[in-house]
């Protein structure tokens, strides 16, 4: 069983910016592929971005693209999500997610494809 623990988010600005971490124990870290997701009140859990168990591989979803970046040290245990111009639609509670890989080295952006999830954290975009 993997622990995943979120930190970060609280309230932003209108085009601030904001910074989550996401902190894994249970297992070696860099056996895990690693995603960020979120949802929203009154809407479904979606994809954000997803990142390979070294980092080599990322993944982001359209509505993401090129304002947030996944990153991951694995010396430390956590992945990370920087998140750029954010906008009051990005607001939503952001969760960690993670896959167990057993081999090769591939990055997840379905909901389906983890198995262990943190509890999640709030982040509030302001207009």
């Amino acid at each position: 069983q993997v622990q995943l623990v979120e930190s970060g988010g609280g309230l932003v600005p209108a085009g601030g910016s904001a910074a989550l971490s996401c902190a894994a124990s249970g297992r070696t870290f860099s056996s895990l592929a690693m995603g960020w997701f979120r949802q929203a009140p009154g809407k479904e859990r979606e994809f954000v971005a997803a990142i390979s168990r070294h980092g080599g591989i990322t993944y982001y979803a359209d509505s993401v693209k090129g304002r947030f970046t996944i990153s991951r040290d694995n010396a430390k245990n956590t992945v990370y999500l920087l998140m750029n111009s954010l906008k009051p639609e990005d607001s939503a509670a952001h969760y960690c997610a993670a896959r167990i890989v057993y081999y090769g080295s591939s990055a997840y952006t379905r909901i389906s494809d983890y198995d262990n999830w943190g509890q999640g954290t709030q982040v509030t975009v302001s207009s």
